[in-house]
């Protein structure tokens, strides 16, 4: 299936001050498959290392960390002669397995750099937290996310639909509505997990779908038994077993009392941050005051918890198949968390810082989101069907005076006075061309 991070790829295979890459992103959201993708595509050979599983990878990496060396025991062991730098891909797999690989990268940046080296690791960010040491300044980032609503309408082949939106048509976005809502129906329940995607388009079964979800959540949950300090494994269990429950409050904020009885933030601090870096849950902070730049508004120990995908929060739910007939129940169950998480999701996989929510103090008003844009702060309200009162928004728009605000739902696209925009949520991949141009001062 199609990823748009292969245009990020291909512009980083072709850039003159190009790195060694590394591509972040949660357990089995498609970066080996990516990256060998790309491989395929873009050179005459590739070369895939996976350092978890093979003891002469790590040994070639064991010695002298001369870039060329390596070079060579890769060509060696690949079994296809001498590595030619410029028409070869080198995937290093599970890289946060072998803690001199990652240290090697600086000296292929520095000494080497005619070499095309792409990393990946399901677990890095919990590798270096550990104390790895890492090549700092001297690598490429791009993170891969679950799919998105765009890349699953282009998953099921409905490319036309996915036109609409990138074109932001609203008339003939109005006129498939309905079409639109079936099809971010199916998405709320299938996720954008790349196995779970391709079980849908080959099979068009939920409960198969709902297999391969709750084969993921398993793996997960082995990766805490596996990797994680074992006194923190009941910890790392109880927090991802409460997302459910912590977004189905009406009051979304994260506490830590009502994951583990009578515990405060240090005592599950630990096992939070290897759920973060492990890629598992995103971390929405809130601010205190809706200021350029947030990040320096941020209250710590504010935040709500979302899980790394729409998808396997369904199946962790145990939501049924059923839901997919049953109108728009969907995009209402546990008060609306669904649609909560789907928009979490979309705005972390879009180019522009991360997203945090505004509260009051005293909790007299909350705005679901609220997201930093070029020198301005833009309030995003969620509604998880099409009933467009927003009481919060209104006190926000009131209290801070924004020049566009964003308000998601089933209801269709309407620009409305004063710089408020209704988004359809099937269309909330449009949002950064939607804020790029200013909303005009008629109704």
């Amino acid at each position: 299936m199609e990823r748009t991070a292969m245009t990020a790829l291909m512009a980083w295979r072709d850039s003159p001050t190009r790195k060694p890459l590394i591509l972040r992103g949660a357990r089995q959201v498609g970066k080996t498959w990516l990256l060998t993708e790309f491989g395929r595509r873009s050179f005459a050979r590739t070369i895939h290392v996976n350092l978890d599983t093979s003891t002469a990878a790590r040994t070639i990496f064991a010695g002298d960390l001369n870039p060329r060396e390596i070079a060579v025991g890769l060509g060696i062991l690949d079994g296809h002669g001498p590595i030619d730098p410029e028409n070869t891909l080198i995937i290093l797999d599970e890289v946060q397995e072998t803690p001199r690989a990652l240290t090697s990268l600086k000296y292929f940046a520095e000494q080497a750099p005619e070499y095309v080296i792409a990393c990946a690791g399901s677990l890095l960010g919990v590798g270096l937290h550990a104390g790895t040491s890492f090549p700092v300044g001297k690598v490429d980032f791009l993170d891969l996310t679950p799919l998105t609503f765009e890349e699953f309408l282009a998953a099921r082949e409905h490319e036309d639909y996915l036109a609409l939106i990138e074109a932001q048509n609203w008339p003939l976005l109005n006129a498939f509505h309905d079409q639109l809502v079936r099809e971010l129906r199916w998405y709320y329940f299938v996720g954008g997990m790349p196995e779970a995607v391709a079980t849908l388009v080959r099979t068009d079964d939920a409960t198969a779908v709902r297999r391969v979800q709750s084969a993921i959540l398993a793996a997960y949950q082995q990766d805490f038994s596996k990797h994680a300090p074992s006194v923190e494994v009941p910890k790392l269990n109880a927090i991802f077993s409460a997302i459910p429950t912590q977004l189905a409050k009406e009051n979304r904020k994260f506490v830590f009392g009502q994951v583990w009885k009578s515990a405060r933030a240090a005592t599950l601090q630990l096992a939070l941050q290897w759920l973060s870096d492990a890629g598992l849950v995103t971390r929405v902070n809130r601010v205190t005051t809706p200021h350029y730049p947030l990040a320096a508004y941020i209250d710590d120990k504010a935040f709500k918890l979302f899980l790394v995908d729409v998808g396997l929060l369904a199946a962790l739910a145990e939501i049924e198949p059923s839901a997919l007939v049953d109108g728009n129940s969907l995009f209402t169950e546990f008060r609306g968390a669904l649609t909560e998480q789907y928009v979490a999701q979309t705005l972390t996989s879009l180019p522009i810082p991360p997203p945090r929510y505004w509260s009051a103090d005293g909790a007299t008003a909350e705005v679901d989101f609220v997201i930093q844009s070029t020198n301005a702060i833009v309030p995003i309200e969620v509604k998880a069907a099409t009933n467009l009162q927003a009481k919060s928004l209104r006190i926000y728009r009131g209290k801070f005076g924004p020049a566009v605000s964003i308000r998601t739902s089933l209801a269709p696209y309407e620009q409305q006075t004063g710089g408020l925009i209704n988004l359809p949520l099937y269309a909330l991949g449009a949002l950064p061309a939607v804020m790029a141009e200013p909303p005009s001062s008629e109704a």
